[in-house]
């Protein structure tokens, strides 16, 4: 594995400092020998985060410096007597979900005529399934009154909480992880530069993730003015670089932990160099160098290689459906889940040379899509064309670090490309190199780091479920989703 501070020789070459050969503010390239992207599912700070409300630093829809931007009543309605619906409580591990498509997006945006910017108003026009399906479904946010939450509030009041921080797509899971591993969900480079992107899951009742799908498989694209034409069908095998692409050269190592090959929410089965796929008639998988090397099919192996000193430069990391955030089937064990990694690197005992991995490595917590819940922020567009598909809704982001502020708040206008341009920066590769959201965001995440500081001690994050628990839970692992 290389050594990332191998970047800041510069720095001491010329007699600086190494956190002194950037701004304050800033993090110098090769500041972290690690990066770790935490992926949960299908939520909104709206949703999720009520409970920063209670919080000493106060919820205000307009927030001034140093408050959390949640709204706690009055949703905007259309369709409601006065315009607004006061939102109900729902269980973390609740009975429905709701639809969050790129159709789903627009009936929430409800954009104006003359101006198209959303009016956030049409969230009663998204469908809803599940065994119980309330009226105003999308209207509700999750109650800790049992402390279910505790760790999310505690990591982030701890550390660094994102107030704006958007999902680069406009719809579903698919497309959200493409763009978190590669800043694209173009099937190719070409279509990248066009502004065609896939837009939708696709049909779930086939094998029907990536290059290994059935072969009659088939995912929706949308075009650079917004439109999914009907017509416009493709195979789930793209072609065009990823994260990866630009570590791998430099000889910085990654791994992707996954429940499953056959899924929307492991994103290297779609690239076609990564997966390679078998020839075999019988079950084609992926065969390719980079997938066998770096894609590990049990989450919880994450735990493992900490405790092994083993953890890669870059990781993501998505939950299996029983410790995913997604309504409707989870267990409840999300917010132990992403505690149990943070507590791991926070408590390691492993030294990347004299420094302890907890000093050492940044943390990415981030949800990929707003799973249809209501949020009362609105998304800027991007300029047209493309603007027809970017940004969409509000989703919760956590960054901890041993130089993160404890209860910073950010209010930096951050998506999908902010994270990999914060990759990039880190591992001393040009910010922007790669597709379409790395090359359009606008920030990269280092206002949460603060070297000056110097390195805050770890405490452990309180949590009813352990890494224990998970290394040991032998139940069959489900998909993160069942859409």
């Amino acid at each position: 594995m290389k050594v990332a501070r191998t970047l800041v020789s510069l720095a001491a070459l010329l007699g600086l400092p190494a956190a002194l050969s950037a701004p304050a503010a800033a993090a110098p390239a090769g500041t972290f020998e690690h990066i770790v992207v935490v992926v949960q599912e299908n939520r909104t700070p709206d949703n999720l985060f009520q409970g920063l409300c209670t919080a000493r630093k106060a919820c205000r829809v307009r927030p001034g410096p140093g408050q959390y931007n949640i709204q706690t009543a009055n949703w905007l309605d259309k369709a409601a007597p006065g315009g607004v619906v006061q939102p109900h409580i729902v269980f973390l591990a609740g009975h429905y979900d709701m639809g969050h498509s790129h159709q789903a997006f627009t009936a929430m945006c409800d954009p104006a005529p003359d101006t198209a910017a959303c009016r956030m108003d049409g969230a009663a026009g998204i469908g809803c399934r599940g065994t119980i399906c309330p009226p105003n479904a999308p209207f509700a946010y999750v109650d800790n009154s049992t402390g279910i939450l505790a760790p999310y509030l505690a990591l982030a009041t701890q550390y660094g909480w994102a107030n704006y921080m958007f999902q680069t797509n406009q719809g579903p899971s698919l497309p959200a992880h493409q763009y978190l591993f590669g800043g694209t969900s173009a099937p190719s480079a070409t279509d990248d530069r066009k502004g065609i992107f896939v837009s939708e899951n696709g049909n779930k009742d086939l094998a029907w993730a990536g290059c290994a799908a059935a072969a009659a498989a088939r995912v929706p694209l949308i075009n650079a003015y917004g439109v999914e034409p009907a017509h416009d069908k493709i195979f789930p095998c793209f072609e065009h670089q990823t994260v990866p692409d630009l570590l791998s050269p430099m000889g910085f190592s990654w791994r992707y932990y996954t429940p499953g090959q056959d899924s929307i929410w492991t994103a290297p089965n779609a690239i076609k160099h990564i997966c390679v796929p078998s020839t075999q008639t019988s079950y084609i998988k992926c065969t390719g160098a980079q997938w066998t090397a770096n894609v590990d099919l049990v989450p919880a192996d994450v735990l493992s290689d900490i405790a092994h000193c083993n953890l890669r430069n870059a990781s993501w990391v998505i939950p299996t459906g029983q410790n995913s955030d997604h309504a409707d089937g989870n267990k409840g064990g999300g917010p132990s889940w992403v505690a149990s990694i943070v507590n791991a690197i926070g408590n390691s005992a492993c030294k990347d040379g004299r420094r302890s991995y907890w000093n050492d490595t940044a943390i990415v917590i981030v949800w990929d899509d707003w799973g249809g819940w209501y949020d009362h922020e609105p998304p800027r567009f991007l300029p047209f064309p493309q603007g027809g598909y970017q940004l969409g809704f509000r989703v919760p982001m956590i960054v901890v670090s041993a130089y993160t502020p404890a209860g910073y708040i950010d209010n930096g206008r951050h998506d999908f490309g902010s994270i990999i341009r914060f990759i990039e920066h880190n591992f001393a590769i040009r910010e922007g190199k790669l597709n379409f959201a790395d090359a359009r965001a606008t920030t990269d995440l280092l206002t949460f780091f603060h070297f000056r500081q110097g390195a805050r001690p770890f405490q452990t994050i309180p949590a009813p479920l352990d890494a224990d628990f998970f290394l040991n839970d032998k139940s069959p692992a489900l998909p993160p989703d069942d859409d």
